[in-house]
């Protein structure tokens, strides 16, 4: 499923990309129980079709274009810094890394969850924290065998995860024609739970531009991206709807359905042994996820190291052309992150991100503008459509910041007020490395 390059090294091909690009999104529909808990089956899948249309569409036609069109390592950073100069793109650079802090510590979370399952006293106390820890330390000596190893590995399991769900939805179904229950698709929700269902949606929707930033180790990815792009959304998309039509046919309730519940789900339509099979996909998602994320973020410190903006160590690759000093660094500021709770996590790194992928849309107009002779193999449109593609995109980001207005990381101190601190962080961190820069540039003489 990988090539190898004419330099020797392998380099991953559509399958394996599609593959990474799932778990970089998605993990499976493991993390959409609160969807359906806060929102019922009509308005969940509802929500789940719409949000493709307004919020990973227009996103994914953006990635194809720019990815094809500058396939360089450290994706949605360069296309950045190209388009609107070093300060914003240094400013992409630490949104999108100080968010993944936040969202990488809910993917251990997940393994933890359902390891919980097996047996509660697996994870009670510390050993929950420790079991988190095993996961960072895991996928980061697994991400030191290459981005290859990691696709390829992607692709194994992708497999393992979805193959409860394909016998818990054929099970489902025919449940649901045999004994023709009745099926709830109505359900009473207050305004708070249906926002925390378009919030999770969102971030259940989110994270397709973090397969940019290997684009050095793709096979032609002119080609590759735009159909690994599209190819992954409708996977997506198709493993969210599909398992939760099932349930409704099957005439489950989704009462108290949240975090983990998909177990007893399975239980109900397949036995403990799906139930089980179901624990151990839900442990397969959250490492899948964590592990394809590592290969991403941590070409981005990389691609900085190479350009001055951090410490040139930070650029040492190993035999694999793996950053692995980057690879260290992330991973131990990942597992400071681990003991913060999902939903408090979900709300800031839906404000961080959320603006660092509205200086990607402006790249995209600001590039077509500057550069229009550009060679984009895959064009998303002409200049106008280029611009609306990010309308729905930003206006559900402020939806975002509406909905988490009342969301505190502790008491007294809003989880939007923290975002915003730690986004405006990047203006100062970015002034003392120019500083820096220019000092070591023109060092004072004597006379000084």
């Amino acid at each position: 499923m990988c090539l190898a390059s004419q330099s020797g090294q392998r380099k991953l091909r559509v399958i394996p990309l599609v593959a990474a690009t799932y778990f970089m999104v998605s993990g499976g529909p493991y993390a959409i129980e609160d969807i359906l808990g806060g929102a019922g089956y009509g308005t969940a899948i509802l929500i789940l079709l719409v949000l493709p249309f307004v919020w990973s569409l227009p996103t994914t036609l953006m990635i194809g274009e720019l990815a094809s069109a500058i396939p360089a390592e450290g994706g949605f950073y360069v296309w950045v810094r190209r388009a609107l100069g070093p300060f914003w793109g240094y400013q992409e650079a630490w949104l999108s890394l100080s968010a993944s802090v936040f969202d990488m510590a809910i993917y251990p979370g997940f393994f933890v969850t359902y390891l919980g399952k097996f047996n509660p006293a697996l994870t009670a106390g510390w050993h929950g924290f420790a079991w988190s820890l095993v996961v960072v330390i895991v996928c980061c000596a697994w991400n030191l065998l290459g981005a290859p190893s990691v696709g390829e590995g992607s692709v194994g399991l992708f497999l393992l995860l979805l193959s409860p769900f394909a016998v818990f939805v054929v099970l489902a179904f025919w449940q649901g024609f045999a004994l023709h229950p009745v099926m709830q698709w109505k359900h009473t929700s207050s305004d708070s739970a249906l926002s925390v269902a378009v919030l999770v949606a969102m971030w259940n929707y989110m994270g397709w531009d973090n397969a940019s930033t290997v684009a050095k180790e793709v096979e032609n990815p002119q080609r590759t991206y735009p159909r690994a792009m599209i190819g992954s959304a409708l996977l997506v998309a198709f493993t969210y709807i599909l398992p939760l039509a099932a349930m409704a046919f099957a005439g489950l309730s989704v009462d108290t359905f949240s975090t983990g519940a998909w177990v007893d789900a399975a239980s109900s339509v397949g036995g403990s042994w799906l139930g089980l099979a179901v624990v151990a996909g839900g442990m397969i998602s959250g490492f899948g996820m964590f592990n394809a994320l590592v290969m991403s973020y941590t070409r981005v410190p990389m691609a900085m190291a190479e350009e001055g903006m951090l410490p040139r160590i930070v650029a040492r690759r190993n035999k694999h052309d793996v950053p692995w000093v980057s690879v260290l660094l992330c991973g131990s500021a990942w597992a400071l992150a681990l003991n913060l709770k999902m939903e408090k996590l979900i709300s800031i790194d839906l404000i961080l991100y959320g603006a660092s992928l509205i200086l990607e849309f402006i790249a995209l107009v600001v590039l077509r503008l500057r550069e229009p002779d550009l060679h984009r193999p895959f064009k998303a449109g002409n200049l106008a459509f280029a611009c609306a593609l990010g309308v729905g995109p930003t206006a559900l980001i402020g939806y975002a910041l509406y909905a988490s207005r009342s969301e505190q990381v502790f008491e007294g101190f809003p989880a939007i007020l923290l975002a915003v601190l730690v986004a405006l962080v990047g203006p100062l961190l970015y002034l003392l490395t120019t500083w820096n820069q220019n000092r070591r540039r023109f060092p004072p003489t004597v006379a000084d």
